[in-house]
C-alpha cells in the first residue's frame, strides 16, 4: 500500500516522470537526445511544439522542416534534433522578440524522428515530433559548392525578402550562402555557419541561431518578425568568416 501511495504521489507531482517514457514516434535513440541535447532536464511530449515535414524526403539534401510553438510562455530556447543522423544536433533558436516560428531546410543521412523541443522558464522542455523518410546520403555528401570550387565567390552573401501576413505582422526570409559542409564527405573538412542573428535596425536582437552541419547548403531560413520591417544580421563560421548585412524593404 505504502509502495503504491508513493508512486501515485510521485506521479502527481511531477507529470513528466510518467510521460518520460512515451516518445510517440518510439525513437530508438530518445534516451541519448534527452541525455546529450536536454541535458538530462524535465521533459514532456507536447502538442504545443508544432512542426510540419514531408513524410517522404525527395531530397535528403534539402529536406523542408517547420515549426510553431503556441501557447507557451517565456521560451529560454528551441533546439531541433534528428535522432538518427550521424550529427543529431540541427540547430539552436533562442526567439528574443518574435513569434517562436522557424522554417528552414536540412540534411538527413536516413530515416529519422526529428524532435523539436522548446524550453519554458520553469526548466521544462516541451517536445514534439515527426518521423521522416529519407532515401539516406544527405549528410555525407559534398556540398555542390564546395565541388564546384564556386563557393568562395559568394561566401556570406545574404539575400533576404519581408512581407506582410494578413494580421500585419511580417515574415522576413533570409538566405545565406555558405557550402556547410559536414566534414563526413571523404577529404573535405566541416566547414558550417556557427551562430546568426537577427536584430531590429537600432541593434536590438531579436532572435539568436546556432546552426549546426545539418543545415543545408545555402541556409534559408524564415522568421515570423511581427511589425518590423527593416533587420541587420551578424554571424560568423566555425572558420572565423563574418556575415553581416542590412536588410530593407
Amino acid at each position: 500500500m505504502r509502495a503504491c501511495f508513493a508512486v501515485l504521489l510521485t506521479s502527481l507531482l511531477s507529470p513528466w516522470v510518467w510521460a518520460a517514457d512515451l516518445d510517440p514516434l518510439n525513437s530508438p535513440q530518445w534516451d541519448f537526445v534527452h541525455t546529450r541535447f536536454l541535458n538530462n532536464e524535465p521533459y514532456q511530449f507536447d502538442g504545443k511544439v508544432n512542426i510540419e515535414a514531408p513524410p517522404d524526403a525527395e531530397d535528403s539534401l534539402n529536406v523542408p522542416i517547420a515549426f510553431q510553438v503556441q501557447g507557451l510562455e517565456q521560451l529560454q530556447e528551441v533546439i531541433v534534433v534528428a535522432d538518427l543522423n550521424p550529427i543529431p544536433q540541427v540547430l539552436r533558436f533562442r526567439p528574443k522578440a518574435m513569434r517562436p516560428h522557424l522554417a528552414f531546410r536540412m540534411k538527413l543521412q536516413q530515416g529519422s524522428p526529428i524532435h523539436v523541443a522548446a524550453k519554458t522558464a520553469d526548466g521544462i522542455w516541451h517536445v514534439g515530433g515527426v518521423w521522416v523518410n529519407a532515401a539516406g546520403g544527405g549528410c555525407t555528401l559534398p556540398s555542390v559548392g564546395t565541388s564546384s570550387g564556386d563557393w568562395t565567390k559568394t561566401l556570406g552573401k545574404v539575400s533576404a525578402n519581408v512581407w506582410q501576413h494578413p494580421d500585419g505582422s511580417n515574415r522576413l526570409r533570409v538566405r545565406v550562402m555558405h557550402p556547410m559542409d559536414t566534414g563526413l564527405a571523404s577529404g573535405i573538412p566541416t566547414f558550417h555557419i556557427e551562430h546568426l542573428n537577427v536584430l531590429d535596425k537600432e541593434g536590438q536582437v531579436l532572435a539568436e541561431l546556432d546552426l549546426f552541419e545539418p543545415i543545408s547548403e545555402n541556409p534559408m531560413l524564415s522568421f515570423d518578425v511581427l511589425k518590423q520591417s527593416e533587420f541587420k544580421l551578424e554571424g560568423r563560421d566555425n572558420n572565423g568568416n563574418k556575415i553581416q548585412a542590412e536588410v530593407a524593404p
